[in-house]
């Protein structure tokens, strides 16, 4: 991966988690793109899935507080969020990015998983696509891309490695939006 890479799709990512604009990061950021993600797949606000992704939403953000010298109730500027999040996708590796970003990936599982079975199919994953802002017409490339074992299914592992693989430039295939 090159840094040239990886600085652009940190700084996209920046750039959307920001959502009141403020150029810096807070924790409401984090609630309000869990909450942009519950609404996006239609589901109860109050259910335990939607509680489930504020939670790793909310923890996440913690998380890179924490590393860049803040406390929960602090902000990142763009330049803390770049330096902490390269470090995990460089320093930390593998472990700690599935570490930080899984619980995520698995709230979002909970969401669009409709038949509770665990795993994404292939029209749970368009509707996963379409819920993050990702175009529907690169769901069926991206599906059969990133289910490795070619099962028909996406498991939890499979899918956080699709956004490991994204993050560290293996891959383009963004499915956080």
């Amino acid at each position: 991966m090159t840094t040239a890479i990886a600085n652009d799709r940190l700084r996209k990512r920046f750039a959307k988690w920001d959502l009141d604009g403020s150029g810096s990061l807070e924790r409401s950021d984090f609630v309000q793109e869990a909450e942009n993600v519950v609404r996006a797949f239609g589901a109860d606000a109050q259910s335990p899935q939607a509680e489930e992704l504020r939670a790793a939403f909310t923890t996440l953000f913690d998380h890179l507080a924490t590393r860049a010298g803040q406390t929960p109730a602090g902000s990142l500027s763009e330049e803390q969020f770049l330096q902490v999040a390269e470090g995990m996708v460089t320093e930390g590796g593998e472990a700690d990015f599935d570490r930080v970003l899984g619980p995520v990936v698995q709230g979002i599982v909970g969401l669009c998983d409709r038949n509770n079975d665990g795993v994404i199919d292939a029209g749970e994953f368009a509707s996963w696509l379409t819920a993050v802002g990702v175009d529907r017409s690169q769901a069926a490339a991206a599906f059969v891309d990133i289910d490795t074992n070619g099962d028909g299914e996406l498991s939890v592992a499979e899918l956080l490695s699709a956004v490991r693989d994204f993050h560290f430039g293996r891959s383009d295939v963004e499915l956080l939006g």
